[in-house]
């Protein structure tokens, strides 16, 4: 077991904090590609709209960029920088519970559908983190993760001493 100065288990309130930053990148970058597939695609569109019943290449579409964009995305994340965009603004890391190192492959894949079943009932999977004593939510016990933050703070140091500002104020 091993203590890494500064680190602590990440609360409820900072993990709801970059997932709504994740949320707005998304909810933006989804929004554009789509104005972009629109436009490009504008004749498929206005055919799609004329014929809804029909299976159009806009179904493959939505499947990409709503579901198999965002899973890609997500676990690529979490394994190549230990979070989400929203996580890293936050200063947070999703590691191995054991280790607290990088989690693997399958870690990453199983708690992201697990996070299915934590928000399928009532979102009570992701309340258990303020119950939970390492704030774990449900897909992190059951993918064998721990979302930590670093709380060590930076120390502020100026390079200038007080005989520079004298001689400032001189001149």
């Amino acid at each position: 077991v091993f203590y890494m100065k500064g680190d602590e288990y990440a609360g409820f309130w900072i993990r709801v904090g970059a997932n709504l930053i994740d949320l707005i990148i998304f909810v933006v970058i989804y929004g554009v590609l789509s104005l972009l597939s629109m436009y490009l695609f504008s004749d498929l569109y206005l055919q799609n709209v004329n014929y809804q019943n029909s299976y159009s290449s806009f179904d493959f579409f939505d499947l990409f960029f709503q579901y198999l964009l965002p899973f890609i995305v997500t676990i690529w994340f979490w394994i190549k920088f230990q979070a989400t965009p929203g996580k890293m603004a936050t200063q947070l890391r999703l590691v191995d519970e054991k280790t607290g190192l990088s989690i693997s492959t399958g870690q990453a894949v199983g708690r992201y559908f697990a996070t299915i079943l934590s928000m399928v009932i009532f979102g009570l999977g992701y309340l258990w983190i303020v119950f939970d004593r390492r704030n774990q939510s449900w897909h992190d016990k059951l993918a064998g993760t721990v979302v930590i933050r670093n709380r060590q703070t930076e120390r502020v140091i100026f390079n200038v001493s007080k005989d520079n500002d004298e001689e400032e104020e001189k001149s």
